[in-house]
């Protein structure tokens, strides 16, 4: 493969839709985009997207009001622009790779540390106070729904009240707990 330099010019054609300009630079820098690609992705469809992700960026940035200046350095900015494409690839390739049920069991801590039975039992001691300083009906409610986790339909026969009436009940209970909650911490 034959390295080129761009001037001017190039960059103007580009910027005005010059089709064979267009056509001149996807095939060139396709191929060396292809080329740096093919050892650093396993499947010819990623190095597709990150080609053509690259070439969309470039031709935003060209389009863009003082987006590129210097023809001379065209090259070494669509290097760095694929850089950047590889870089999310690899970040995204990492985030969404789901760990096998093996794997995750193996992850998980069975015992709590120290501290963590700690605090659990202090934001339980909290959560209790708070609680026991709320007017009865909020307390049950609270406590009923979200300590006992009981279903709502049983609690709304048992205090005599309709579904749609518990969801009001539920707001404002949330509510005095939350300034409860600020005023003892």
């Amino acid at each position: 493969m034959e390295f080129q330099t761009f001037d001017a010019s190039y960059l103007n054609k580009l910027r005005s839709r010059d089709e064979a300009t267009e056509q001149h630079f996807a095939s060139y820098f396709g191929e060396l985009i292809t080329l740096k690609l093919r050892s650093r992705l396993q499947s010819p469809e990623a190095i597709e997207d990150v080609k053509q992700e690259t070439f969309a960026r470039f031709f935003t940035l060209l389009r863009k009001e003082g987006g590129i200046r210097e023809a001379e350095r065209l090259g070494a900015l669509v290097n760095s622009i694929c850089n950047h494409v590889l870089f999310e690839y690899y970040r995204a390739g990492k985030r969404t790779e789901p760990l096998d049920d093996e794997a995750a069991v193996n992850l998980l801590d069975r015992q709590t540390s120290a501290l963590g039975q700690m605090i659990s039992m202090e934001t339980r001691a909290d959560i209790h106070e708070v609680l026991n300083g709320l007017p009865e009906r909020d307390r049950n409610v609270l406590r009923s729904l979200f300590v006992e986790e009981r279903d709502k339909d049983t609690v709304c026969r048992e205090m005599g009240i309709s579904r749609v009436y518990i969801r009001v009940l539920v707001h404002r209970a949330k509510k005095a707990f939350r300034e409860r909650s600020a005023r003892v911490h």
